[in-house]
């Protein structure tokens, strides 16, 4: 080995860049391909390449380093190379040539064969062009420098791993570190590994407790990260490295440094250089000129990278957070304001200008870390334009179904602009208005109806009772009081919504469709399921058929409604088809994933389940819609409830009754904590886990169930519902199998009647409710009235699902139906 740096005592980890490291140059056997080591400074490329000259040492028989800080070292460490070899044809020779000498040996592969140069901090391949031997060995280099992926074959290092970091920390530091403090600390150094071991040095030095070098690397990172021992083999700190590596920068293009100085106020994450490309629309920023010439910028990025100050991948441009923070630490007060604005007039430029618009997504993802970043402090922004386009990224990550950080980024702006513009500036209402909508999704619904009825007031009075925001509001009210379980109020105020917002914006504007869509809703809450259908296939029709096109968002909010109320209609056959095209749209469109495909997969997998044509299927929907919803948002959110509601049903029908139950109880004690106790969906599905306590032979604990439930849901919707009703029905069946034949009837006869008026005479429900009273009418000897009801309802079933259903099959036999409750989106 000659030059060959100590083995690290502390080296950890990069297993898997070892290995690929020894594969790729165990594969060249004649032909010697250059291997580059290429990353930012202090990633560990020197470490790796020490690391693996020692680990592999015995596979050679000869290993040479050769520091490149200049070109000409290469040259003269060659000539060494030749002296130590003992070559004749180096004797004598000025240092080029005993260079060239060494090189015709190592081609020849005599006297070594097996060998490996390693070329630590290369620049510019052009520079060690005659320096890199052909023949049997290995090269490897080590460069920040890009631009020799073209004529190497690259492995790319890059930082740590979180847990290498940790393993790295306890490593460095006698007597360990806490894995709280070491998270923290490799979180704000950014993994790597230089600054880690700069910071291990500095702990095991001084005994500098962790808080306080946090602190002291937030508020003087360059001060903190110029001491500490650096590793041998690196002679700088991480503060005197960067130092010098922009002070050489400077020289030669102090655009780049500009650009540099730009990035330091975005987020750690990448950075699209999309944004840069905008910045001609930007207007007066200081990289203005760089900006509107994309040859000018591209050769200031590339300068960057060779310098090892970024990386470039993929199309974005990633800034270490550790350089970010040496940046603007160099930088006046007034500098830094002035970068920042910049930063913030950039992402403005870069905004896409529609956030319900799908196709334009990802771009607005690019954004968000950047938008949200406490460094970029957006929200600090008074332009107008950086405002609106704040407020755009609160739509789009509504929109997307990121609720908690739509409501976190509202949250933030409102403070802000309220501190800055007063409570009554209208940006504040705006992004009110987005608060409330995120918290409502979020199922913390008395916050958003306390957020809502204060934004609409406020919208009133400073901006008038027809203005866009106050109209927006109306309709954010109306879901408020559906959540809130007041379902006719809601239908009164949308529908005085509804008349207004055709006055002001016209009867197909996007803003009037979503109060058309709302009006459905209320209209199935209320029960009035043929007004739901015919409301919501209009609202579906008018978005399907818009120019332009409306967002897939609402467009799939109708079609899936429509499936909704065609289920409740009773046409199980069509809920099932429209259901399943709206799915596959929201799968096509938004991703399976995405919060209004999984309401559309609960949704299929109810219709399925009442259409019993393969009740596996509906059972496999329903399971993995459940684990999804719960993945992605956890169990105790509305859509979570409402998919674990669906699976405990087709559980129960297919006889699992025992899993159901236990799904059941766990489900049903969350909604109050969800709607509250007395909100009808509550009692709803209070009445849901008395069916399976009957089922599963428990029929006085039911009967104790649905009693309470039948109140509740009396005293909030009456007894002309449908929730109430089904309440009723099982109630009385609680009864008929506690023995109390005249109780049940008096139930049925009382519900049938009802239910006749409220959904038909035919739809499943109501003959379900006939079917069971027949049998109470023949447990109380009543056998001529029963068999005129039962031949009028198997011939109405017949005609409604078919002589197959098992719905049909049960009221032929004579079997009691039971009656279940799924609980819709409000």
């Amino acid at each position: 080995m000659g030059n060959v740096p100590q083995r690290l005592k502390n080296f950890t980890g990069r297993e898997d860049l070892l290995a690929r490291l020894r594969e790729t140059l165990s594969s060249e056997i004649t032909v010697v391909v250059p291997h580059t080591l290429q990353g930012y400074g202090g990633v560990g490329k020197t470490a790796l390449a020490i690391e693996y000259a020692h680990r592999y040492g015995s596979e050679y028989d000869l290993i040479w380093w050769i520091a490149v800080g200049q070109p000409m070292l290469a040259r003269a460490s060659l000539a060494d190379l030749a002296r130590r070899l003992e070559l004749p044809s180096a004797i004598g020779k000025s240092v080029d040539g005993a260079a060239d000498a060494a090189l015709e040996a190592l081609r020849l592969g005599s006297p070594v064969s097996r060998w490996l140069l390693i070329f630590d901090n290369a620049d510019q391949p052009d520079d060690l062009q005659d320096s890199i031997p052909q023949g049997p060995g290995h090269v490897l280099i080590t460069s920040r420098n890009p631009r020799w992926e073209v004529a190497a074959t690259k492995l790319a290092v890059d930082v740590f791993p979180r847990n290498e970091s940790l393993e790295f920390l306890n490593k460095r530091i006698p007597g360990g570190i806490e894995d709280s403090e070491a998270n923290e600390l490799a979180e704000e150094l950014g993994d790597l590994p230089l600054a880690l071991e700069q910071a291990g040095a500095f702990q095991a030095e001084t005994g500098m407790a962790v808080g306080t070098y946090l602190r002291l690397l937030k508020d003087e990172a360059g001060k903190i990260l110029g001491v500490g021992k650096p590793l041998e083999y690196y002679p700088l700190s991480m503060t005197a490295a960067w130092r010098v590596s922009v002070a050489q920068l400077s020289e030669r293009l102090p655009s780049a440094v500009a650009l540099l100085r730009t990035c330091a106020f975005f987020g750690p994450e990448p950075i699209p250089l999309e944004v840069f490309q905008h910045g001609a629309q930007a207007g007066d920023i200081q990289i203005s000129e760089l900006t509107a010439d994309p040859i000018a910028l591209a050769l200031a990025v590339r300068e960057l990278a060779r310098f090892g100050l970024v990386r470039i991948d993929r199309r974005t441009i990633v800034v270490h957070r550790l350089v970010q923070a040496l940046l603007r630490e160099e930088l006046s007060e007034t500098e830094r304001e002035r970068y920042r604005h910049d930063a913030h007039v950039l992402l403005g430029a870069s905004s896409p200008k529609d956030p319900d618009n799908r196709a334009v997504w990802p771009r607005y993802n690019e954004l968000v870390a950047h938008v949200t970043s406490r460094t970029t402090d957006l929200p600090s922004c008074g332009t107008p334009a950086i405002r609106a386009f704040a407020l755009e990224v609160v739509r789009y990550l509504y929109r997307f179904g990121d609720f908690g950080a739509s409501y976190s980024l509202a949250e933030r702006l409102i403070r802000q602009w309220t501190e800055d513009s007063g409570p009554e500036a209208d940006v504040v209402i705006d992004a009110k208005r987005h608060l409330g909508n995120a918290l409502r999704e979020l199922g913390r619904y008395s916050e958003a109806y306390a957020v809502d009825i204060d934004t609409l007031e406020l919208s009133r009075r400073i901006l008038g009772e027809r203005d866009r925001l106050t109209l927006a509001m109306r309709n954010s009210l109306g879901a408020d009081l559906r959540a809130h379980g007041d379902f006719a109020e809601a239908r009164e105020r949308d529908e005085e919504s509804l008349i207004l917002h055709t006055e002001v914006f016209g009867a197909s504007n996007p803003q009037t469709l979503r109060v058309m869509n709302n009006l459905a809703l209320d209209y199935g809450l209320n029960s009035d399921y043929e007004a739901a259908r015919t409301q919501h296939q209009r609202t579906y029709l008018l978005r399907r058929d818009a120019i332009p096109a409306v967002s897939p968002t609402e467009l799939l909010s109708s079609w899936s409604g429509l499936a909704r109320a065609l289920r409740l209609c009773g046409n199980y056959s069509a809920a099932c088809d429209v259901g399943a095209e709206a799915r596959d749209y929201g799968q096509e469109m938004l991703t399976a994933d995405h919060y209004l495909t999984l309401r559309a997969a609960i949704d299929q997998a109810i219709a399925l389940r009442f259409l019993a044509t393969s009740l596996e299927d509906a059972l496999a929907l329903a399971a993995d819609t459940h684990s999804r919803c719960n993945a992605l948002f956890g169990p105790g959110t509305p859509d979570t409830l409402a998919a674990a509601i669906s699976l405990t049903n087709i559980r129960r029908t297919m006889g699992r009754t025992d899993e159901a139950l236990s799904l059941a109880e766990s489900t049903v004690a969350r909604y109050p904590h969800v709607y509250g106790p007395e909100h009808p969906y509550s009692h709803g599905c209070a009445g849901n886990l008395a069916l399976m306590r009957r089922v599963a032979g428990d029929p006085a604990g039911a009967r104790q169930l649905n009693e309470a439930a039948l109140v509740g849901l009396d005293a909030r919707l009456g007894r002309d519902h449908h929730y109430s009703l089904t309440v009723a029905m099982n109630l009385a069946s609680d009864l008929h199998a506690l023995g109390d034949a005249a109780g049940a009837l008096r139930l049925n006869r009382d519900a049938l009647t009802r239910l006749r008026s409220l959904l038909g005479e035919s739809h499943p429900v109501t003959l379900g409710c006939a079917a069971n009273m027949g049998a109470d009418l023949r447990a109380e000897g009543l056998d001529e009235e029963a068999d005129r009801l039962s031949g009028q309802t198997l011939g109405l079933y017949r005609e409604t699902l078919g002589e197959r259903h098992p719905d049909t099959m049960a009221a032929l036999e004579g079997r009691r139906l039971d009656f279940d409750f799924d609980p819709p989106p409000i």
